[in-house]
């Protein structure tokens, strides 16, 4: 899985790049953007996946991360939301298909073949940046955004002993009581319920799965959030935490909405809590 370079670019001293490789989870060509500071490395690694309609480029040129990466010798990798392209199944809604991966392992038709995207992250992207740029494959975190905030979550708690550390900024934190997820679930799992609570951060966390591995879990959340209510609601992660007295960090702002000026806001603030953890 060699990436090729679609685009190269100098930043705060480092390299930004924008990398395609094919994936044999997916089965399709993936997009992401990989930022390596100054340096030979072996560098610690954050992977942040992005949300709803996004690609692997909003969090590359809207979170304002990289002069902070440059500092603390972090380097981040940001892949797209799903498989793309001819052939791949989607939808005409925001919420669904092609920009609506949901980090899960698809089970159902039309969705299968192609939308395998927890593989993808564990498995497919991990390879491809460990085997071509010199990062630390024992120092790496994960973080995302709404869609990637549950992805950020439920791949933490399910695969720890890949990550030292976790964050998210309004992550939906337990989709199968929201209309987003129930949704997604649905057609990419099926109406059975029983298989969707490998794939919630809340059920996941009720459950014990990866408690004590986490030293601390950071969530920030804007409350002038237009979908805090009745999709994200944070308090039930919050509540499951606290049954197992997992240390969780849950920082809920005033006025602050879902868009990237709010990540722009807090991304040091979280970029600094993963190095401390990655040292």
């Amino acid at each position: 899985m060699t990436p090729e370079t679609l685009s190269s670019h100098r930043c705060f001293g480092g390299t930004l790049r924008i990398c395609r490789h094919s994936s044999a989870a997916t089965g399709t060509p993936m997009q992401f953007s990989i930022f390596l500071p100054a340096g030979k490395g072996p560098f610690p690694t954050l992977t942040f996946l992005a949300g709803l309609t996004c690609t692997e480029e909003n969090f590359t040129a809207k979170a304002g991360a990289y002069r902070v990466a440059s500092e603390l010798g972090l380097a981040i990798v940001a892949p797209d939301t799903s498989p793309r392209g001819e052939g791949v199944a989607d939808d005409e809604a925001y919420d669904l298909g092609q920009g609506a991966g949901f980090y899960i392992d698809a089970t159902e038709a039309p969705w299968a073949p192609h939308f395998s995207m927890e593989t993808y992250v564990i498995r497919d992207l991990a390879a491809v940046v460990r085997d071509n740029f010199p990062v630390d494959a024992r120092r790496q975190s994960i973080s995302g955004h709404s869609m990637g905030g549950h992805g950020a979550l439920t791949l933490a708690l399910k695969y720890p002993e890949h990550f030292r550390s976790v964050s998210a900024f309004a992550p939906i934190v337990s989709p199968s009581r929201c209309a987003w997820g129930e949704k997604a679930f649905t057609a990419y799992l099926g109406k059975d319920h029983s298989s969707w609570a490998a794939h919630d951060a809340t059920a996941l966390m009720t459950s014990g799965n990866a408690v004590g591995h986490f030293d601390d879990i950071l969530v920030d959340q804007g409350l002038a959030d237009p979908f805090l209510e009745k999709q994200l609601m944070p308090e039930l992660f919050e509540e499951a935490c606290a049954i197992h007295r997992q240390k969780l960090t849950l920082k809920r702002h005033e006025s602050y909405d879902h868009s990237y000026y709010f990540i722009q806001s807090f991304i040091e603030d979280h970029l600094r809590f993963h190095a401390e953890r990655l040292k």
